[in-house]
């Protein structure tokens, strides 16, 4: 099973440690245009900081943000892991996972970033600013210049598994599984039951706990069916609606009562 997940805008404070070497990440076949992509954004954030606030979408508050970004290549890096924050990465608490349940995540899960591409959870990043949503001057707007580099690498790491996608709309556009790839793959949205709407807190924070029940059950789904039933048993109320044609991906809508 591959996890698709979206970042945090939050992010933990750069390690004291070594800084990226990029080389060392996962899906070296990204590395070009993650190359492209750091380079863009430090000679952004070096120039002109308040060019560099506008193009990024930072208030004022957040003006520190750009000399952070400035400062990527020398930055102390840590795991993704741990650099990631808010309220998916608070519920899904990876820190406390048991030595089975981590081992999982380090293989399964895949989080996807406008600077990155998408990284797993043990490969070390600097603390960085830059949504998916961003439109770089040199490169236009990430999700668009993504999806070339991601059509490659990401049928490969997706296997013959399922996959899972647990990402926002705007990180959903850097890679939209096509094919076999697709018709192994559910999307999920968490549902105030009462109401069937959407609501983000809650939505983010039961996507956590989903994932951490399937690591530390060691739940191994092979296909959206399979999840569907393996949410049942951990005791989630899910509705599912089966694609209605070959190539399309499953959706499935968890069911909540309370907003916690």
């Amino acid at each position: 099973m591959l996890v698709l997940l979206p970042p945090s805008e939050g992010k933990a404070a750069s390690g004291s440690g070594a800084p990226l070497d990029p080389d060392a990440l996962s899906l070296p076949g990204l590395a070009p245009a993650r190359a492209a992509v750091l380079a863009e954004l430090v000679e952004l954030c070096a120039a002109d900081e308040e060019k560099a606030r506008e193009v990024l979408g930072l208030s004022e508050g957040l003006r520190g943000e750009v000399a952070k970004n400035a400062a990527l290549p020398t930055a102390g890096a840590r795991p993704a892991g741990e650099v990631y924050t808010g309220v998916l990465y608070d519920a899904l608490d990876l820190a406390t996972l048991s030595a089975a349940a981590r081992e999982r995540a380090r293989t399964s899960l895949l989080v996807f970033s406008g600077l990155w591409g998408a990284v797993r959870i043990d490969d070390r990043i600097p603390s960085y600013r830059c949504s998916m949503g961003v439109r770089l001057p040199g490169l236009g707007a990430l999700g668009a210049y993504w999806r070339g580099p991601m059509a490659e690498v990401m049928p490969g790491a997706a296997g013959d598994g399922l996959v899972l996608d647990l990402r926002s709309a705007a990180y959903a556009a850097a890679w939209r599984p096509k094919g076999d790839v697709a018709g192994r793959t559910a999307t999920v949205r968490v549902l105030h039951a009462p109401t069937r709407k959407v609501v983000s807190h809650f939505n983010k924070a039961t996507k956590g706990r989903v994932v951490r029940a399937l690591l530390e059950t060691g739940a191994a789904p092979g296909t959206p069916a399979e999840l569907v039933e393996a949410l049942r048993d951990l005791g989630y109320a899910v509705e599912c609606e089966a694609p209605a044609r070959a190539g399309k991906a499953w959706s499935l809508d968890v069911l909540v009562d309370e907003v916690h």
